[in-house]
């Protein structure tokens, strides 16, 4: 019976139907990722939750140590912004992780209002707080011990790549940006995905206005998104991205801290948002990411051409990647993390 059990892990593990990170629900770190450490031991990575301040909100946040780390020698560190409605111990930690594992010192936090960070009402999804999020771990992380902050880089996934792409215009301390399966959110939001809502803009824009009033007339706050689908629900999503997303941070690579619902106040300042405005102010080495397959490529192609300062710039595909593939299947980790690599290390010598 022992081995029928472990013979339909390992079969339910290649299907994608659990996570490894699902196997092991006792993760002292709280991580759901595969291959997530589980115990800080010497001359390997080690991981050390920590807090601050952004804004007067106390921020969760995962600092990554490389092997063999000595806080008196100097390292070069990233910093990386995870997607709309995830956590640090998701995709963002699994990169992390890995580029920890090649030699950097990492952090990422959860956004304020959001997973383990502090704020009131919950789920709060504003441009501006996400921006003094990333500017927050870089406030925290250039003085960590070991750190070279004249060597501090940023990578966004999802959401937080455009938002990375945003920072990067005006904040030069970080001296490379790469962006991974890049969400540029306030488009999503003003025009809906694939630009299938137009139509409703201002109706929207007058729904979440209304929203704002009732927050301040009644105290009573109102919600977007879907907080807890069904299986049925999930199957019948026709877009990949929200379908495979829906299994990802519901299913497979579940978090009680994640989920997509977020304020209906939020779209005031999320639709008059855009990743692509001043595109030219960027002048860092810039790489961006994506997939052949994801229905998102859409939005890095329409913002990588206007870079038109960027040092150096590369688009780099993921062949047969769907933009959900990006955050958990070996192959195109791996892939990515190789490039990622390679351009950090030319970059952030």
């Amino acid at each position: 019976m022992l081995k029928v059990k472990y013979m339909l892990v390992a079969v339910l593990l290649s299907m994608g139907q659990i996570s490894k990170g699902q196997l092991n629900n006792e993760n002292p770190f709280g991580l759901v990722y595969d291959h997530a450490l589980v115990k800080n031991e010497a001359g390997k990575v080690n991981i050390q939750p920590v807090k601050y301040k952004v804004n007067g909100l106390d921020i969760s946040a995962n600092v990554y140590t490389p092997a063999a780390y000595d806080g008196t020698k100097k390292y070069p560190a990233i910093v990386i912004a995870h997607p709309n409605g995830g956590v640090k111990e998701q995709v963002s930690g699994l990169y992390a992780q890995d580029l920890a594992n090649n030699g950097y010192i990492t952090i990422v936090a959860d956004a304020s209002y959001q997973g383990a960070s502090a704020g009131q009402p919950r789920n709060v999804d504003k441009p501006a707080n996400r921006i003094a999020d990333i500017q927050g771990m870089a406030d925290f992380i250039m003085l960590y011990p070991g750190v070279d902050a004249e060597r501090i880089a940023l990578l966004g996934i999802c959401g937080g790549g455009g938002y990375a792409l945003k920072v990067a215009q005006g904040d030069k301390r970080f001296k490379a940006i790469a962006t991974l399966s890049m969400f540029n959110s306030g488009r999503v939001r003003r025009n809906g995905f694939l630009d299938a809502d137009t139509a409703t803009i201002q109706t929207r824009l007058a729904m979440a206005s209304e929203a704002k009033a009732k927050e301040v007339k009644e105290g009573v706050i109102q919600y977007m998104g879907t907080a807890d689908p069904t299986d049925e629900e999930i199957a019948k999503i026709p877009t990949d991205l929200y379908r495979e997303g829906y299994t990802y941070y519901y299913r497979n690579y579940a978090h009680p801290n994640s989920t997509f619902r977020y304020t209906a106040s939020s779209l005031v300042d999320l639709m008059t948002f855009d990743a692509n405005t001043n595109m030219e102010l960027i002048n860092q080495p810039l790489l961006m990411i994506a997939g052949s397959r994801a229905d998102t490529k859409y939005m890095t192609e329409e913002v990588f051409p206007n870079a038109v300062n960027a040092r150096s710039k590369e688009l780099f595909i993921l062949d047969g990647a769907s933009h959900i593939d990006t955050y958990w299947r070996q192959e195109y980790v791996r892939e990515a993390i190789d490039k990622l690599v390679d351009f950090y290390q030319l970059n952030i010598k």
